[in-house]
């Protein structure tokens, strides 16, 4: 089960109107709003079943989005491979998404991989717009390892892999490329926002899996060094999506963190 589409929206975005296809999670009218945002391959049918259980595992309301070329959005992709496209999904798409949606509560910004990176990023500048902040598997600097994770996946991309993604995407080869693309660009070996992230000042949970294929823990533990009161979870057993390798845990600890600072 994928959340229920509730519709599209337009946006102004890179110089032109951009259709954004949304799904939306019924909660208590007082529950938290937590907007869910995707990793580099995904859009709002990848996240499955997973933001209604946790919403309603937390007494919150939710909001998932597929990023410009993402899903069933339109407009560009990371193709044209800015190295700061991370930097413009949280600062330009995110906030023209929520005033388009007609969200002007502080909201809970939950990202997975990519998605937590924006996350990071958003709260960091947009204080007054964050109620707090969940990131799995986030990115804070490139790491050997990440690179070496995608070079792999683009060694391997083949027909089977095309039509995966084409059951989620409208562009499939852009969506992938533009993944590939941002992350071996030589360009982006330098790319890093553990200053900038110093800057949230809403509560943080970050968890990661402890055998994440694409990361070590460092980047957890980076966002602990910059953002004091920010809360750690290592899961054993888990790779790069705890959403999917341990869904029951990340829930409890999520269910547990929004109630603490409701």
């Amino acid at each position: 089960m994928v959340p229920r589409l509730a519709g599209e929206i337009a946006i102004d975005w890179d110089g032109r109107r951009v259709r954004i296809e949304h799904a939306s999670i019924e909660g208590p009218a007082d529950g938290p709003l937590v907007v869910f945002l995707h990793e580099g391959l995904g859009c709002v049918a990848m996240w499955r079943d997973f933001p209604r259980e946790l919403c309603m595992a937390a007494g919150a309301r939710g909001l998932v989005f597929s990023r410009p070329g993402y899903g069933g959005s339109s407009g560009p992709t990371e193709a044209h491979r800015d190295v700061d496209y991370l930097h413009r999904q949280a600062h330009e798409v995110l906030p023209r998404v929520l005033d388009a949606l007609g969200v002007h509560e502080r909201a809970w910004v939950f990202g997975h991989s990519d998605g937590g990176t924006i996350a990071l990023l958003f709260a960091a500048r947009l204080v007054q717009r964050t109620a707090g902040v969940v990131v799995l598997a986030p990115h804070i600097f490139v790491e050997d390892v990440t690179v070496r994770g995608v070079r792999r996946a683009l060694d391997g991309y083949g027909a089977a892999q095309r039509e995966r993604l084409a059951r989620y995407h409208a562009q499939p080869d852009a969506v992938f490329h533009a993944w590939t693309g941002i992350w071996l660009d030589p360009r982006f070996r330098d790319w890093n926002i553990e200053r900038e992230i110093g800057a949230i000042r809403a509560p943080v949970l970050a968890i990661q899996g402890v055998d994440d294929e694409y990361a070590t823990l460092e980047q957890v533990r980076g966002i602990a060094r910059r953002v004091p009161s920010a809360q750690l979870l290592e899961l054993e057993h888990c790779g790069h999506a705890p959403q999917r390798d341990q869904p029951r845990r990340v829930i409890d600890a999520v269910s547990r963190f929004l109630e603490a600072h409701r």
